[in-house]
């Protein structure tokens, strides 16, 4: 559709009909109330509006119903309706408007990465001036702190899209230098900037401009009590990059090799403090609640965590997220705003990509305004979860993206993660490839064994291997990874299913409840525990467990496990009903195995739902011929009564 409107927001607030410009009403609130409309992703109610630019006057609602009229002549044609009303709710339908900053966010979350030099150039050049320049309004704190996020934000998505522009220009030219000066104004301590800088510099023979920026930056940074070392060390591999190396120089590169190994990567991720805006009723709890999240980040053990004292001591500073993501050189960076909304405390979260300025995930959290350990539990378990399962799909994907000879440990990790988690034969193999990779690049990475464990766990469960043979390599992939690192839950993990696959159950609980001590918030292990206490343990507390984990990871690539082990327990526990509803739902999921079609089929029998039994028997016929109840127990660790109840009801099924 073509666009007749045009709304420009970078720069001071601008707008356009048919490429004529607009002239905007006087009124600041006017034009803060069509911005903050502009932007937003959902209808916001009269309320919040109100809250956002009337600080206290005499009657809000009535100013604001004054605004909405104007806009509504500025924006809305004779046939055309753009200022909407809902009820309460108030929102700008854009089907025919452009604005500037959401093509920006648009073409960040398509990927700058894939865009050429032409097309970053444009975006670059949209980049027009500061966010709503001249905008400010007095006295009105929640605009006030809205606009400086937009801006801290915009201004990362600017560096972003000219650090692509950077390394999409012949990186000697004058352009690429232009470029990289533009990107350094924008953020001044970001390190990768000042080394492509001096790379570009050594690399055009400028010596001493290089030593001359050198030095600059190292003053900049001893200023705000910043390591500057790292630049000095680039500078001296720059130029003996560059540098036209001597005959005699030549044979020594030749005669002795660079022995020297890049230190294993990991994703890197800083949580910032939650800014606070709920006054002294809940003062402190935006920082508490980051050093929470960071803290059970850090059990986590899938990444590396800045502490708490580095992203406070440069948020003490006045640095926005985005903008210390930058100075402490990490992938990601999450962050928020806490309110109080009557009793309830709400956290505005987002998790963001920190080189390409990308929001991979946003959330609005609430809970009741009770004790700080309650909202810290509550809004905690969200946000942990949250963050490890986006950084982890990220990583997954980029890892795909990549071609296989040039994976390094922690890329090749999570591609055998991809390929896992599609819980089909073939993909099983690649798994296992890919794991043994990892391992071979960096044995001390835990992980990789604990995902190899995983895939001999499949062979052994799904009868894809030898039984027997495939147990003792779970359990030794598993008992290996726990060398590596016996403080990550994933290896107390795999060692715990690894115990339940040779028998040994009491182990198997010992190793999946330390799993969980050692990170509350590892849903694999709650779902083991609820898997494991399914079949011959407690039933009441597999329910738990499983509920607890799908409250941990609700899109989790188990997810249909976690549902079968619920299934299981109730029917243990003689509610079939019940048992057989879940058993339906986990059928439903992706990737839903023959073991978890034969669970359904058990429990819909003991339920009398016997033509639904039928279907399922059906589909376990078409995917698994010649499957039957041998194969099923034969999974399974069912204690004595369990495996009477279900022989009793399998010739309902068609299986003796």
């Amino acid at each position: 559709m073509e666009t007749s409107v045009e709304i420009r927001l970078l720069g001071p607030l601008a707008l356009q009909r048919g490429g004529q410009p607009i002239a905007l009403p006087p009124s600041r609130k006017l034009r803060a109330l069509l911005a903050h409309l502009a932007l937003a992703n959902r209808p916001l109610s009269r309320d919040a509006l109100c809250e956002l630019l009337w600080d206290l006057p005499s009657d809000p609602r009535a100013e604001l119903r004054g605004c909405l009229s104007k806009l509504r002549g500025l924006l809305d044609g004779p046939d055309r309706r753009r200022v909407l009303t809902e009820g309460d709710a108030i929102r700008l339908d854009l089907a025919d408007v452009s604005v500037d900053v959401l093509e920006l966010d648009r073409a960040a979350h398509a990927g700058l990465a894939s865009l050429d030099a032409a097309a970053l150039r444009a975006l670059a050049a949209r980049f027009a001036g500061e966010f709503l320049q001249g905008l400010e309004i007095a006295r009105s704190a929640p605009y006030s702190a809205w606009l400086v996020g937009q801006r801290r934000r915009l201004r990362a998505l600017h560096a972003a899209v000219l650090e692509h522009l950077a390394a999409a220009l012949p990186p000697d030219g004058d352009d690429a230098l232009a470029c990289l000066a533009s990107w350094l104004q924008l953020a001044p301590f970001d390190r990768r900037a000042h080394e492509r800088l001096l790379d570009a510099l050594a690399e055009r023979g400028e010596l001493r401009a290089g030593d001359e920026h050198l030095a600059a930056a190292c003053r900049q940074f001893e200023a705000e009590g910043r390591d500057a070392g790292p630049l000095a060390h680039a500078w001296r591999s720059a130029k003996q990059r560059h540098a036209a190396p001597r005959p005699e120089t030549q044979i020594e590169l030749v005669a002795r090799p660079d022995t020297t190994r890049a230190a294993p990567r990991r994703a890197s991720i800083a949580v910032m403090p939650f800014a606070d805006t709920s006054g002294p009723s809940a003062a402190g709890l935006g920082g508490a609640l980051a050093h929470d999240v960071t803290m059970r980040l850090a059990k986590l053990r899938s990444m590396f965590v800045i502490s708490q004292g580095s992203t406070s001591a440069l948020d003490a500073r006045g640095l926005g997220a985005e903008e210390a993501a930058r100075a402490l050189d990490v992938d990601y960076v999450a962050s928020g705003t806490l309110s109080r909304q009557g009793e309830r405390l709400r956290l505005a979260a987002q998790l963001v990509e920190t080189r390409s300025a990308r929001i991979l995930w946003s959330d609005v959290l609430e809970a009741p305004r009770r004790d700080t350990f309650a909202v810290l539990d509550e809004i905690g378990n969200h946000l942990v979860a949250a963050i490890a399962s986006q950084v982890e799909m990220a990583e997954r994907n980029r890892a795909v993206l990549k071609p296989p000879n040039q994976l390094d440990a922690w890329e090749a990790f999570h591609r055998g993660l991809w390929h896992m988690y599609r819980f089909h034969r073939d993909d099983n193999e690649q798994a296992r490839h890919f794991f043994e990779t990892a391992i071979r690049l960096d044995p001390t990475f835990a992980r990789p064994y604990a995902g190899l464990s995983f895939t001999h766990f499949q062979n052994a469960f799904l009868g894809w291997g030898e039984r027997v043979h495939e147990t003792e390599l779970a359990y030794r992939s598993a008992a290996q990874g726990v060398l590596a690192d016996d403080q990550d839950p994933a290896a107390r993990w795999a060692l715990g299913r690894a115990h339940w696959l040779r028998g040994h159950i009491p182990e198997s609980i010992v190793e999946l409840d330390m799993s969980v001590a050692l990170s509350p918030n590892f849903s694999q292990g709650h779902y083991t525990l609820a898997f494991v206490n399914s079949q011959s343990g407690d039933a009441q507390a597999a329910i738990a467990s499983s509920d607890h984990a799908r409250e941990l990871s609700p899109f989790d690539p188990l997810l249909f496990a976690m549902l079968g082990a619920r299934a299981l327990a109730l029917m243990r526990l003689g509610r079939h009903d019940e048992a057989a509803d879940w058993a339906l739902k986990a059928t439903a999921r992706p990737n839903a195995h023959v073991h978890i079609l034969g669970i359904a089929g058990h429990c819909l029998a003991l339920a009398g739902r016997h033509d639904d039994a039928q279907r399922i028997m059906a589909s376990i016929r078409a995917s698994a011929p010649g499957y039957g109840i041998d194969d099923f127990l034969g999974a399974f660790r069912f204690d004595v009564e369990a495996t009477a109840l279900i022989r009793r009801v399998a010739p309902q099924l068609g299986w003796h």
